[in-house]
């Protein structure tokens, strides 16, 4: 059940004398070490401020980890298309042709109202190439994440940390796993955002309908990112399939209901911040995802849940295997 733990504590042994050591050095008073003793609001923002310097890197792992996001980017900022300009009336064309055959003071005032010109991209072949490339998010993100998760796990445990090697570690035990989930959560993601947007802007329609279907979209959302906070967890922790890590972080988004609204808001507090900087000063919103957003709502997420993975899956087995725990 716990053979990735117990991995990890075979790995941690073939360490050189000098890496042990150092891992030593790197930890901290255990007086201090009450965060996941203790897991409240309080002691998570004691152990935010202590870890922070080190979420700043992990935020750098995520940014260029799932370097294809650029691609996407670019594709989308208009630079690699061309841009020309178009009416911005659809009654400019039917205008025109009247000014033609019946060329009048009438005519000419339409055309000068409904004449305004906007500027419109054409996609090229780059474009095309980018929005392609931004296709190898499917092979990145799985990886990415669980190697983040494995960082930030430890450092919820308060544990010695070499943040690259602890990053690919993970990521080479369960190669296949993670590129298979990385690609489903990803469309899974994909799919929701998009549904979620398409009802919004179609609200003013007026229909039922809509609506209905907006709020489910909503609530599918809110439970699938709770979902989330437990699957990568449990899949750098235990050896289960997918359909198990599903169904498990299913049942945790009930039984954690109280921590997984508590990380809820701490997502919500990040993304007001962030909306807030794009307003107020836009440089500094452009900057806040690439040095710490991402790694902030990971780790609030993973606070959030550690505890209670720790309660239910792992405290009950070591409770019935004393030795391992000794190990």
């Amino acid at each position: 059940m716990n053979r990735y733990d117990r991995e990890e504590t075979e790995n941690k042994k073939r360490t050189s004398w000098f890496d042990r050591a150092r891992k030593e050095r790197e930890g901290i008073d255990p007086d201090e070490r009450k965060a996941l003793d203790n897991p409240t609001v309080a002691s998570f923002f004691k152990l935010l401020g202590r870890k922070i310097n080190t979420l700043l890197s992990v935020n750098l792992l995520y940014v260029f980890g799932n370097f294809p996001i650029f691609f996407f980017l670019l594709a989308m900022s208009g630079y690699v298309s061309d841009n020309t300009f178009a009416p911005y009336y659809q009654q400019y064309a039917p205008l025109l042709g009247a000014s033609f055959f019946d060329p009048s003071p009438v005519t000419a005032t339409l055309l000068g109202v409904f004449g305004l010109q906007t500027g419109v991209t054409i996609p090229t072949t780059l474009t095309t190439v980018f929005f392609a490339l931004t296709g190898l998010l499917l092979v990145t993100f799985g990886p990415v994440n669980v190697g983040t998760s494995y960082v930030i796990r430890s450092m919820i445990r308060e544990e010695g940390l070499f943040l690259l090697s602890d990053f690919w570690y993970a990521i080479k035990r369960n190669v296949k796993q993670e590129f298979l989930f990385g690609a489903l959560d990803l469309i899974i993601m994909g799919l929701l955002g998009y549904d979620f947007l398409y009802f919004y802007l179609n609200l003013g329609s007026g229909s039922t309908f809509i609506y209905i279907l907006f709020f489910i979209t909503s609530a599918m959302i809110i439970v699938y990112t709770m979902m989330r906070m437990y699957i990568y967890l449990m899949m750098i922790t235990f050896d289960l399939s997918i359909s198990k890590l599903l169904k498990n972080a299913l049942f945790f988004t009930i039984l954690g209901i109280k921590r997984n609204i508590m990380a809820l808001l701490w997502i919500f507090l990040l993304a007001a911040v962030e909306y807030l900087f794009l307003i107020v000063f836009f440089p500094v919103g452009v900057i806040l995802p690439m040095i710490i957003l991402f790694s902030a709502a990971s780790f609030g997420c993973a606070f959030a849940a550690y505890p209670k993975i720790k309660e239910i899956m792992i405290d009950p087995y070591y409770a019935e295997h004393p030795s391992e725990v000794n190990e």
